[in-house]
């Protein structure tokens, strides 16, 4: 969950506190009325403060709100689902792209790419240095069906 640093949120009844000082919310069940909503738990003190607003509004104005949640629990799946494709074995993979076209090895790099932060774009060769990566030796090479092979050409589907 991505909480925006710096950012003061409003608890209730002339009440503010930073948000990255909130380290957590409880919805106040017992004595729940007016201006006794939730327990908003701070660094550095072992009481909560009593606000007045819900703990969902509170976390709204600390930057998360549904949708970062969703893209969390969306992150969460890609991350499952990659890691499910890495344990299929060679067998299946061909088997997969065979019978229904699916290349398991394109959709991990997709999956990847979506998981990749950012920042993290693969770095740039120097200005003036060769911009082609050097290709792998033939016998490491696989072809289009995802089978390590020997002896691929340059008029095969090797990738």
């Amino acid at each position: 969950m991505e909480i925006k640093r710096d950012r003061m949120v409003f608890l209730g009844y002339g009440k503010y506190w930073r948000s990255d000082g909130i380290v957590g919310l409880m919805p106040i069940e017992d004595e729940r009325g007016p201006g006794r909503r939730t327990n908003v738990f701070v660094a550095g003190r072992a009481e909560p403060i009593v606000a007045s607003r819900t703990e969902e509004s509170i976390l709204e104005d600390m930057g998360a709100t549904d949708e970062a949640f969703q893209i969390q629990a969306l992150r969460e799946a890609v991350r499952e689902l990659l890691a499910a494709f890495h344990e299929f074995s060679p067998v299946l993979r061909r088997a997969l792209l065979a019978e229904h076209h699916f290349d398991v090895e394109k959709w991990e790099q997709r999956l990847g790419e979506i998981l990749r932060p950012p920042s993290a774009s693969p770095p740039k060769p120097p200005a003036g240095s060769a911009t082609r990566a050097a290709s792998p030796p033939s016998s490491s090479r696989r072809c289009g069906s995802g089978s390590a092979t020997t002896g691929c050409g340059p008029s095969s589907s090797c990738t």
